[in-house]
């Protein structure tokens, strides 16, 4: 075999193990630098505390750097379209909640991403608690009191959408109940939260990690919690369903993803490493601290995950009478 020869099977040789070893090629390991994680909502926001956390316990482990990227805006289309858009290897996550995976064909006429076959599912890390809320200066300090002065004063009285959560809840609320309240768009809680405060608005849906410091400062009182169960960090707190909204439960999730495409050993170096992290009880202390209960799956549970939650949150919002924008 002459010199060109030896030279074309060499080249041949190392593209095949190029192709058969994906992120280890050419010897060199995944992840080999930084990591960059999206979230959809502002900082501030349960969301990016969460991936926070993530991006902390992903560099504790993998011993790259991990950066977290805020893309707010559109509902989490901004964040989810970018993320879908981008190269499948690895260096480019979503860590992200129902808004973007759950709730788009519902919410939104035009989706500029299948939520299913456009991202590669990683792990679930948990879910995030909520509770309605007001300020301690209103006359109505419970549900039923709410309901009434809203029903009283139609138009009158408004909630600050900083998620896709709060729209459901609350216009299931009025259409239960027959009442009028004007909805009023924001980029993320925090921001619903300052209007609160502020009085712009007078009901919001607070997410653990904005709404209970509001709470302990007592600036800030919770009506119900919105899941089937009380939460026990807020015992005496009666949800939806024991006042005016009877069998109603609404649980907000939060997930990790990449492109479509991702090679299995990338997926599973990241779900391992997650699971390695939410094992330790320093880190879920952060996540508790961050406002979002833990509960990991990999990568096969959370895509039926995915499947099944995009079936019954597009229900919920037929069910409140809500029509795509």
């Amino acid at each position: 075999m002459t010199k060109r020869r030896h030279r074309v099977a060499a080249i041949a040789m190392l593209l095949v193990a190029s192709v058969g070893f994906g992120p280890s090629a050419f010897g060199q390991a995944y992840p080999a630098r930084t990591i960059t994680i999206l979230t959809p909502f502002a900082a501030g926001s349960v969301t990016d505390a969460a991936a926070r956390v993530v991006a902390l316990t992903l560099q504790e482990t993998l011993g790259q750097s991990v950066v977290v990227e805020n893309r707010a805006g559109a509902g989490g289309l901004l964040a989810a379209s970018a993320v879908a858009r981008a190269s499948n290897d690895g260096y480019t996550l979503l860590l992200t909640t129902n808004s973007t995976h759950s709730v788009v064909y519902g919410l939104f006429k035009n989706v500029p991403y299948d939520p299913i076959k456009d991202f590669t599912p990683i792990a679930r890390i948990g879910s995030f608690a909520s509770y309605v809320g007001v300020t301690p200066d209103k006359p109505y300090q419970s549900m039923k009191a709410l309901v009434d002065y809203a029903r009283a004063n139609p138009g009158k009285l408004s909630y600050g959408v900083g998620n896709s959560t709060t729209q459901i809840v609350m216009e299931t609320l009025k259409k239960r109940t027959g009442t009028d309240i004007v909805r009023v768009p924001y980029r993320s809680n925090p921001m619903v939260m300052t209007d609160l405060l502020g009085g712009q608005i007078q009901i919001m849906v607070a997410d653990f990690n904005t709404g209970l410091p509001q709470l302990k400062a007592g600036k800030v009182n919770a009506l119900a919690v919105l899941t089937r169960d009380r939460n026990p960090a807020l015992p005496d707190v009666p949800t939806l369903s024991e006042t005016v909204m009877p069998g109603y439960h609404i649980l907000a999730w939060a997930g990790m993803f990449g492109p479509a495409g991702m090679s299995p050993e990338a997926v599973k170096v990241l779900a391992d490493a997650v699971q390695k992290a939410l094992e330790k009880p320093e880190v879920r202390a952060r996540f508790a601290g961050a406002g979002t209960d833990v509960y990991w799956s990999g990568p096969k549970e959370f895509t039926e995950f995915v499947k099944t939650e995009l079936v019954s949150w597009t229900a919920m919002i037929k069910e409140a009478g809500i029509e795509p924008e």
